[in-house]
This record gives structure tokens, sequence and C-alpha cells, in this order.
């Protein structure tokens, strides 16, 4: 019974700090500046094969049924 007071304090953990990169800080934003073009283009270019192939393959039953 002693113990667990002194234990619960140490527990307690502190608040995380300020992230930062408020409006008008000139501060980088939280998560700093990753370019998102290479991937963007990648994931476009695959969804639109994608796309594509389900078009194709809902034509090709079409016509075979």
């Amino acid at each position: 019974m002693f113990i667990t007071p002194v234990m619960m304090n140490n527990i307690l953990a502190d608040q995380p700090p300020d992230p930062g990169g408020g409006p008008g800080t000139g501060d980088p934003p939280v998560g700093g500046g990753a370019p998102l073009s290479g991937g963007f283009i990648i994931l476009l270019s695959l969804s639109a094969g994608y796309g594509i192939r389900k078009i194709f393959n809902a034509r090709k039953n079409i016509i075979n049924s």
C-alpha cells in the first residue's frame, strides 16, 4: 500500500512537445516537406491500368455471354 503512490508518480507522462509549424511562423510544416510527385504519378498510373483492365474484362465478358 505504501509503494503504490510512489510508483504511480513515475507512471505519469509529460505533455508532448509543441510540433511547431504554426501559420506565419516560418517553421516547416508538421511531417516535413515530403515530395509527393513521384509516388503520386506511380499511384495514378497503376490505378489507371487497373481501371483499363477492369473495363477490358467487363467488355470481354459481355461479348462472350
